[in-house]
């Protein structure tokens, strides 16, 4: 398998976590937490994590540094993390109001 096709799967990879920690963040369900600047935050550092991981198990040389990390790690980081974030807050069920008379 290619060493771009690698470093794309790990950082897919990230970004559905990402995902779903924004997702959970965002509604509040963390210990009742909700705050979107830290899930955007918590993204940042997961995509770090991936682009250090996909580093040390590939080889700095390999991934061919920044410009190879942001075509083949960034970009689809970013597609799937925002993408599945908001399928996963808009899917989230809305409980119903209650009217009072």
């Amino acid at each position: 398998m290619d060493v771009d096709a690698k470093v794309t799967i790990i950082h897919v990879i990230g970004g559905a976590i990402a995902a779903f920690l924004s997702f959970k963040l965002t509604t509040g369900s963390i210990l009742g937490f909700s705050g979107e600047t830290v899930a955007v935050l918590l993204a940042i550092v997961i995509l770090y994590l991936c682009g250090q991981i996909s580093e040390r198990l590939l080889g700095k040389e390999e991934v061919g540094g920044f410009k190879g990390w942001l075509w083949s790690g960034i970009v689809p980081f970013a597609a799937v993390w925002f993408l599945l974030w908001i399928l996963l807050f808009n899917y989230n069920p809305v409980p119903a109001v209650q009217v009072l008379n």
